[in-house]
């Protein structure tokens, strides 16, 4: 798509508007319901569908194909990044009426840390085509990584990275929350509180994320427009996504091998895209196969996941 620079503003500020009424519903602490993630669920899934007939008809079927590709592969990894969230609430202990202002501000980090590596991404590509080559062999080793990591028994457990082990032993930390407030002033030292743990815990394994997913959506999509707003888009509606599905997450055990199927399905599109730059005459995979492998994978690993946790549960039952 050729998107001038007024689009790109205007783009960027009704953007800002969305994440502003985001924040306004939800400034004040409370325990989210169901009915609320789930009604703000709906409205972001809403927009995101509307957005992108917006650019079908502006831009035509295939940029709008490449926009619901990306925003679907996107949407599919930010549930799976829910998992790392679920365990990095359970290690801070973080209280339920909490939780809704740190994913806030950790969807709020990813969107700009996303920003970045999108534009670091475009630029590499427009210049060295043999960055999809790299592109490639890494979603398909991270595709292989996530089925080890399926296969393996052992329960996962949050691990603070190196940054994470840094702060702590820098900053002096308060053993409390106390309310929403990142530090307080306590016998005349500032201490930092849980809450800004937390949340650089959430924002700096975002960065992690972002090393999967925008190799991912470069693979469907080498518009930039197309891939902040696919980005964008999935990364709105997390924080209700996360209360609506989190008792879910726990009965998607093929979700791994789902996304490892679809990471190593675009890692392939990304090297025949790059041999194919190079002159070398391979067949492409377009975007009505992406969609359709995609989605079929989801449906698949969404109904043989519900069938397996029924199974184990009925299972459970008989032997008890």
């Amino acid at each position: 798509m050729d998107v001038s620079l007024p689009m790109w503003v205007l783009t960027i500020v009704v953007l800002c508007a969305f994440i502003a009424v985001d924040f306004f519903f939800g400034r004040k602490p409370h325990e989210v319901s169901l009915k609320e993630a789930g009604t703000w669920t709906v409205i972001w899934i809403l927009l995101a569908v509307l957005f992108g007939i917006g650019i079908a008809v502006f831009g035509g079927g295939q940029a709008s194909g490449e926009f619901f590709a990306g925003y679907v592969t996107e949407k599919s990894l930010s549930v799976d990044n829910l998992f790392v969230f679920v365990l990095i609430m359970a290690k801070f202990s973080v209280p339920p009426q909490y939780q809704s202002r740190v994913l806030l501000v950790g969807v709020l980090i990813a969107l700009v840390l996303r920003a970045i590596f999108i534009a670091a991404g475009a630029a590499l590509i427009s210049t060295f085509s043999w960055v999809f080559y790299i592109f490639g062999a890494f979603l398909i080793w991270t595709a292989w990584k996530l089925i080890k990591d399926a296969r393996s028994d052992e329960e996962e457990d949050f691990e603070e990275n190196r940054f994470m082990k840094a702060v702590e032993r820098r900053f002096p930390a308060t053993d409390e929350y106390h309310g929403t407030k990142l530090t307080i002033v306590e016998n005349g030292k500032r201490l930092i509180t849980p809450m800004l743990i937390v949340m650089l815990a959430i924002g700096s394994t975002d960065v992690l994320f972002a090393l999967d997913s925008i190799p991912a959506i470069f693979g469907l999509t080498q518009d930039p427009y197309i891939v902040f707003t696919a980005n964008a888009f999935a990364l709105m509606g997390l924080r209700q996504l996360y209360f609506l599905i989190g008792g879910l997450l726990k009965k998607l055990v093929h979700l791994s091998y789902g996304l490892s199927i679809i990471l190593g399905f675009i890692g392939v599109k990304l090297v025949l895209h790059a041999l194919h730059e190079s002159g070398v005459h391979v067949p492409e995979i377009g975007i009505p196969l992406s969609l359709t492998v995609i989605g079929g994978v989801l449906v698949i690993t969404t109904i043989t996941s519900l069938y397996a946790t029924r199974k184990t549960r009925e299972g459970s039952k008989t032997g008890s």
